[in-house]
């Protein structure tokens, strides 16, 4: 298999040891600039060329996207995609996870833990924002930053109010959020490769510092998480659209709280922390989907003139609720259930004998008519109202 490595620093760690990995494993593997390529546009003719000469062929590309670049790097991906080249992380799930704001927004209408986060633009709405997560300390997060730059402490409201707004005058979008004392100067990172956690460590701050990055001088160490804290990294992952990530969590009282999902994670410090290879990790992933790459629905599946994907909630008035796939008919009505979420738990492709039960929600495709029939009235906007809190 001949595969690039899209990355502007190949000497780095993570290039040269996913360079290393592929080489192994018995695969052609080039470094490729992110910032030489050129992207063609033509009709039907989706093409590239890479230091002033059309592009070879490839079979894959595995992204090293710096945050400096991303939206050259992910429209790169993205042509690279159009062209049939399958590539590890998709463009969508590279953007998604680059806008902490955006992520935080997707994550929340999911069960996944999470520290309270608020996003305010206007100055009167500062300090009753910092309240909303439950008052001091919070942390103050740029929206931009990374490796723990741009990640305040506030001690007092008071302070809070004051970075907050010197920020926001230097043009700066700010996130603010709640505080997890109990983990504080401590968090997990979670490296997801495909459908799970090949490896795990703890990082811990050292001294004053609250900021547990290992950049910021914090320590890692090898840890085996609890089962909880795999199930919510490999759905964080998969809900930004990633097949590789690092999933950042913070040790909550109650469970595992998502801090962030990083769409380029360094292999330098959970391979010196674990002694795992996970480098042969992302490669067999690589090998097991090159030849079945993921597609995007919403350019395949909707392309059939009055079919859709849709979301049905099922409440204990459904007339779905109680009964089996088989029993709703729904097959017969030319639906069909992609999957069953329950809870904090995907049912793919369930069997025709499998139960529905009130608060499942039903992914499926089928006839938009009959879709639109089997949605509860007003769920949409009760979902939106949900979401979106008491506003007035």
């Amino acid at each position: 298999m001949k595969i690039a490595i899209l990355s502007c620093a190949p000497k780095a760690y993570s290039t040269a040891r996913l360079r290393e990995a592929a080489t192994q494993r018995g695969h052609t593997c080039k470094v490729l600039n992110t910032l030489r390529f050129a992207i063609s546009l033509e009709e039907a003719n989706p093409s590239l060329h890479y230091r002033g000469r059309k592009l070879s062929t490839y079979d894959a590309v595995i992204p090293r996207i710096g945050a400096s670049i991303t939206f050259f790097g992910t429209a790169l991906v993205r042509q690279f995609e159009q062209m049939g080249v399958y590539s590890l992380s998709r463009s969508h799930g590279i953007s998604v996870s680059r806008d902490k704001l955006r992520a935080h927004q997707i994550l929340s209408r999911h069960a996944i833990g999470m520290p309270a986060t608020t996003f305010v633009r206007d100055r009167a709405d500062v300090l009753p924002a910092i309240r909303r997560v439950g008052g001091a300390p919070v942390i103050i997060k740029l929206l931009e930053g990374t490796q723990g730059i741009g990640v305040i402490l506030a001690d007092s409201e008071k302070v809070a109010e004051a970075i907050v707004e010197t920020l926001q005058s230097a043009k700066q979008n700010v996130l603010i959020q709640k505080f997890v004392k109990e983990s504080r100067g401590r968090d997990v990172r979670a490296f997801v490769v495909g459908d799970r956690v090949v490896a795990a460590m703890r990082r811990t701050a050292t001294g004053s510092e609250f900021r547990s990055n290992v950049h910021r001088g914090g320590v890692a160490e090898a840890v085996t998480l609890d089962p909880a804290y795999e199930r919510t990294a490999v759905r964080a992952a998969h809900i930004m659209s990633l097949r590789v990530a690092g999933v950042d969590m913070l040790e909550g009282s109650d469970g595992p709280k998502v801090m962030e999902v990083n769409s380029s994670p360094g292999l330098e410090g959970i391979e010196g922390a674990t002694g795992i290879d996970v480098a042969a990790e992302i490669i067999k992933e690589l090998e097991a989907q090159v030849s079945f790459p993921e597609i995007d629905y919403r350019e395949r599946l909707t392309l059939a003139k009055g079919y859709a994907v849709a979301e049905i909630p099922v409440d204990a008035t459904s007339p779905l609720a109680g009964k089996t796939l088989r029993e709703s008919a729904l097959k017969d009505r030319d639906v069909l259930v992609l999957s069953i979420h329950r809870g904090g738990l995907v049912l793919p492709n369930p069997s025709a004998d499998r139960g529905i039960l009130p608060g499942d929600v039903l992914i499926c495709y089928g006839k938009q008519i009959t879709l639109q029939h089997l949605i509860p009235a007003g769920a949409a906007n009760r979902k939106r109202r949900s979401a979106r809190g008491a506003a007035s």
